[in-house]
Parts: C-alpha cells; sequence; structure tokens
C-alpha cells in the first residue's frame, strides 16, 4: 500500500452509524429469515438462538475444536476473541457472523444439514421473479442496439445488479433516464479500452451477489467471449454460503440454466456460456480466501498469482470493494488509484453503493452529493453506482 495516512477503520460501536445497523438490526432479522426458511430440527433452533443472544450481548467466541477452519480463523483474527462484536473491525465481525451463522445450521458438520445453503431459498426467489423475466425478455432488444449500445447496456447492467433493468434499457432513443446519470464515477472507456476485439485477454471477475445480479454477469462475460474482447474468463466465487447472496458455483450452474429457459438472444448466451464452460473459456475458481475477513492487500501469494496471470481484474460490489480499498472511513476525494496500487493487474471495480466506504470521487460530486443527500447518505442509500479503473 502506498505511504499516505490511512483513514479511520470501520467498527460497529458507534451509535447511529451504518455498521451497527448492520450487526444491531440486520444480523437478527437475518437469523429470523433463515430460521423460517428451512424445517430445522431443535439442535439448529438451539444454535440460532444462542448466537442471536451472542451477537446482542455475548463476546466474540472462537469456533469449536473440531471446526475445520479453525486454525485458519485463529490465524486470521484471534485477538478479536473475547471481545464484545461491535468493538471487533466490521469487517471481520460481520465475516465471523456467517460463519458462526453456518456452523449454527450444521453446515459443515456431518448429518443431514450439512452443505445445505441457508440463503438458497433467497437466490431462488429472485431468480423466479416476474422482475427477472422482464430483464431476459430485454436482452432481445438489446440485441438490435448498436455495438456500443449493447455493451453500455452490459456494462451497467453488471453495475446496478439486481437493478439490472437499469441497463438493460439502455436503447438507441437513449430516452432512459437514470443508468448514467446516477453514476459517481465513470471509467467505463477505460474497462473497454483495456479489452480490444482481437485480443487473447484473460479476465478475472470476482462476483458479487448470486440471483439477478449473477444473471447480468454473466451476459456481460458472455458478450466479452463472444466478441472477441476476451479469450478467457475466469469467475472468482465463494466456496461456501457468504453475506446471504454471495455467488457459489450451484448458483453460478442455477443462473446459466435460468438463461437457457426463456429462449430468445438470453437463452442463445446461455448456451454458449454452458459451452464456453465445457472448453475451458471460461472458468470458475472458489478460493478459501474470498471468505476472509480481511482485506485483499492480506491475499495470499497463490491467490495473488492466480490474479498477476490474468491481463484485467473486475470486482464486482461493496464487499469486495471495501476489501479492495480498505473498510476505512475515507475521505471520498482519496485517490482511488493510490489504494489500489498493490493489485497485480489493472482492475476496475463495478458498485452500487450501499456501504460508508468510498474513494476516487471529484470534489465537485462530492460536495453536490453532501448537498443533496446530508449527512453522506448517498454513501449507503443504494441509489449512486460507480465504474473505476486503475489501469
Amino acid at each position: 500500500m502506498p505511504d499516505t495516512p490511512l483513514a479511520p477503520v470501520i467498527h460497529g460501536n458507534v451509535p447511529g452509524s451504518f455498521a451497527r445497523n448492520v450487526l444491531a438490526e440486520r444480523h437478527p432479522a437475518l437469523i429470523e429469515k433463515v430460521r423460517a426458511a428451512f424445517p430445522y430440527g431443535p439442535e439448529q433452533h438451539r444454535a440460532l438462538d444462542a448466537l442471536l443472544r451472542n451477537t446482542a450481548d455475548g463476546v466474540i467466541e472462537p469456533l469449536g475444536e473440531e471446526a475445520h477452519d479453525r486454525e485458519r480463523w485463529d490465524a486470521w483474527g484471534s485477538e478479536w476473541f473475547g471481545r464484545s462484536w461491535f468493538d471487533a473491525p466490521f469487517l471481520w465481525s460481520e465475516s465471523y457472523f456467517y460463519r458462526q451463522l453456518l456452523d449454527a445450521v450444521g453446515y459443515f458438520a456431518p448429518g443431514p444439514w450439512q452443505g445445505i445453503d441457508p440463503f438458497r431459498p433467497f437466490k431462488q426467489a429472485e431468480l423466479a421473479t416476474p422482475e427477472t423475466d422482464a430483464e431476459l425478455a430485454a436482452v432481445d432488444r438489446l440485441a438490435s442496439a448498436t455495438l456500443a449500445e449493447r455493451e453500455r447496456g452490459l456494462l451497467l447492467g453488471a453495475l446496478w445488479g439486481n437493478r439490472a433493468d437499469l441497463g438493460f434499457r439502455v436503447t438507441a432513443d437513449g430516452d432512459e433516464p437514470g443508468a448514467d446519470t446516477q453514476l459517481v464515477a465513470d471509467d467505463s472507456d477505460a474497462f473497454w479500452a483495456a479489452l480490444p476485439q482481437g485480443g487473447e485477454a484473460t479476465v478475472s471477475l470476482v462476483a458479487d451477489n448470486a440471483g439477478r445480479e449473477l444473471l447480468a454477469d454473466l451476459l456481460l462475460v458472455d458478450h466479452l467471449l463472444a466478441h472477441g474482447r476476451a479469450a478467457r474468463v475466469i469467475v472468482q466465487v465463494k466456496p461456501y454460503p457468504y453475506y446471504v447472496s454471495d455467488a457459489m458455483t450451484a448458483d453460478v450452474v442455477d443462473c446459466v440454466r435460468r438463461l437457457t429457459g426463456p429462449g430468445g438472444a438470453a437463452a442463445e448466451a446461455g448456451g454458449r456460456i454452458w459451452a464456453a464452460m465445457g472448453d475451458g473459456r471460461l472458468v470458475v475458481r472458489a478460493h478459501p480466501f474470498s471468505c476472509a475477513p480481511l482485506p485483499y492487500t492480506d491475499m495470499p501469494d497463490d491467490l495473488r498469482a492466480e490474479f498477476a496471470a490474468t491481463t484485467l481484474t473486475v470486482l464486482k460490489g461493496d464487499l469486495n470493494y471495501r476489501r479492495l480499498v480498505g473498510d476505512r472511513l475515507w475521505e471520498p476525494t482519496t485517490s482511488f488509484a493510490e489504494r489500489t496500487t498493490y493489485w497485480p493487474t489493472p482492475v476496475v471495480a463495478l458498485r452500487t453503493l450501499k456501504c460508508d466506504v468510498i474513494t476516487g470521487i471529484a470534489p465537485s460530486t462530492r460536495d453536490a452529493l453532501d448537498a443533496a443527500e446530508p449527512h453522506q447518505k448517498w454513501r449507503v442509500s443504494g441509489a449512486h453506482a460507480l465504474v473505476q479503473a486503475r489501469m
């Protein structure tokens, strides 16, 4: 990392903060949603009750002696054991909550619930919505647009994730407002310039959410491969359930199948993706560090070497952004390029703003956002997004 002053690490012990709201309100609500999603037995209910009490009033406890990854989590942050969930760094405590939730429902333990994704019902429900049907149908309209319009629409679709319809509605008449005007930074031209047609680029895409967002990501991947923008794409997913909707290999498969179902341009894209996975042009990876409660500056050598062997890395979503630049309360005008100099390739971040972390915003943009949304609510409202590149 560059030798510049660091901003404060985000913790959940600040009253009224976004981080405290997540720990104090969102996590208990999520426990109840997970409880209701499956007919768990008494053992799982007791464990969920204990986790609910512990996160509210208890202290962080180590994993059990039998946990397969206890040594790894001890190395990642044993200094936080015995302390309040609110006093540990937010990135660490939020990540560890999800690991403890998997313990509570028996995801790793031998038994009938081993390997059952507690978030799968939520992911499946999103794929089955009328909004998803409409977005896949919109791929037909996008296919008839000019190449430049199509590429703009696909990139905006991947950017906005579960608001992907904003991207797919970019049409030749340009009468669809919103997707462009809500960008607080836009280095889209740099993204496309890094991937000239006919090149031999290998793109590493670090995925974020499953469901509709992953559908949009795969449609962008299909375009890169089908139009010679990339010769190979590596999609990095999570090795186990994480942060409610983070994508795993099973979610990639579900999304490819969902694409092939409705017919039309979406089904054609799904067929090409299926074939690309079969011949190795599209590869899925799931490195354990993708579930680490640490910034990417701490990535292990094998993962760094894997990224270094690619032409360009694209990181999706808030969590990857927090890990990319550091989960700190940066001044919004802090240089994105300086915060990412350690990354072994050119890097592009695509995210909707739903957390406090932000860098690389022009002073005039910051001032306008602050004036429009007091107390910097624009950082977490989800109404804005960015495409940031360091080439």
